[in-house]
């Protein structure tokens, strides 16, 4: 080989190895990249799962499609309130530790009574909470929906008050009330804390109801709004016409046998 040989295949070696670093300075590249991806997806799903822990799951998702199916509008939405009755004076007697728990394993059952029925929690107040039927998307059937939901909280309810007695701790007893109609829904408060709630009249009654199943002695109250939109698969017991705040001619309701 003349020198000029031996120098082209010392350039062509040269070449290579430049070529082979630079190679392995890509895969490098490409394994630390998916590194930072799978950190990324992970830390994205963790916050997602703690996001869930304050909004409901479907709120989540919908905002995450940055889309305008949350934009505020009017919307025909029924309403349930649920409250526990006696439970503050409960809360006097118990270690704070065993009350948050009883009142967590109880939200968990109502939660999934409800979700089985195609509606979500809203929001939890003290021993309360308040569930939405057709307010993220339209349902025709949202007053059955509401009501099987109580049915099956009631029998929730009773399942996990035997788990309670087996333990040595006291029942719980609720009220709920359920009632419908036209009212504004949206993401609702400032850009530090919000919520997708809703806000209108109607709401109002469907708290006012609830109240009333306290008076009643019952466990579960629906108006005449929520009567007319149920079939004949439901036992209802008229209750004598109330009035309550705000409303200057009594409601009637009716408590839901089965």
């Amino acid at each position: 080989m003349t020198a000029l040989d031996w120098i082209l295949v010392a350039l062509g070696a040269i070449a290579l190895s430049g070529l082979a670093v630079l190679v392995l300075h890509g895969r490098r590249q490409n394994d630390q990249l998916e590194k930072l991806l799978l950190a990324a997806d992970d830390r994205l799903e963790q916050l997602q799962r703690q996001f869930e822990r304050f909004v409901p799951a479907d709120v989540v998702e919908r905002l995450t499609e940055a889309s305008d199916v949350l934009a505020p509008e009017r919307r025909q939405v029924t309403m349930l309130f649920a409250d526990l009755r006696g439970f503050t004076a409960l809360c006097d007697r118990l270690d704070p530790a065993v009350t948050v728990a009883i009142l967590n394993d109880y939200f968990r059952h109502m939660t999934i009574a409800i979700g089985h029925h195609h509606g979500h929690v809203t929001e939890f107040v003290g021993d309360g909470l308040l569930a939405l039927f057709g307010a993220l998307e339209a349902n025709p059937w949202q007053a059955r929906d509401a009501v099987l939901a109580a049915l099956d909280m009631r029998a929730a309810l009773a399942r996990y008050n035997a788990t309670l007695r087996e333990r040595g701790l006291p029942e719980l007893r609720f009220g709920i009330g359920i009632h419908g109609g036209e009212v504004v829904a949206g993401v609702i408060g400032t850009p530090g804390l919000s919520k997708f709630s809703v806000t209108g009249d109607p709401i109002n009654v469907a708290s006012r109801v609830e109240g009333l199943t306290a008076k009643y002695e019952v466990d579960l109250l629906v108006t005449e709004d929520i009567r007319r939109a149920l079939d004949d698969q439901f036992r209802l017991r008229p209750m004598p016409p109330a009035l309550v705040k705000g409303k200057a001619e009594p409601i009637q309701t009716y408590h839901v046998e089965a």
